[in-house]
């Protein structure tokens, strides 16, 4: 037991589950912004009535990847000022 809480502290796996759980709560909060105010806005913009997951070329559906990737450059961008805040780019380097 002694070495088991002694590889939770060293490793930080606390931090990381803590990581995970808020990484999960951030990505709805993105998706949901996503689906429920730009990708109805862009929709708009574009004139498709449907939203932007709608899109589509004969039968190639390309508005849901669009859709996603606008998903995933958000939560990245969310990510990435968090981190550079908290001073946690500096982690990893060695001294």
């Amino acid at each position: 037991m002694k070495d088991f809480i002694s590889f939770i502290r060293e490793q930080g796996v606390v931090g990381l589950t803590i990581g995970f759980i808020l990484g999960g709560a951030t990505s709805k909060v993105v998706s949901s912004f996503v689906k429920g105010i730009v990708q109805p806005l862009i929709g708009m913009t574009i004139g498709s009535p449907e939203g932007l997951a709608e899109l589509k070329y004969q039968s190639i559906l390309y508005g849901q990847f669009l859709v996603d990737f606008i998903d995933f450059a958000i939560i990245a961008a969310i990510v990435y000022f968090i981190f550079s805040k908290l001073g946690l780019t500096k982690l990893d380097k060695k001294k």
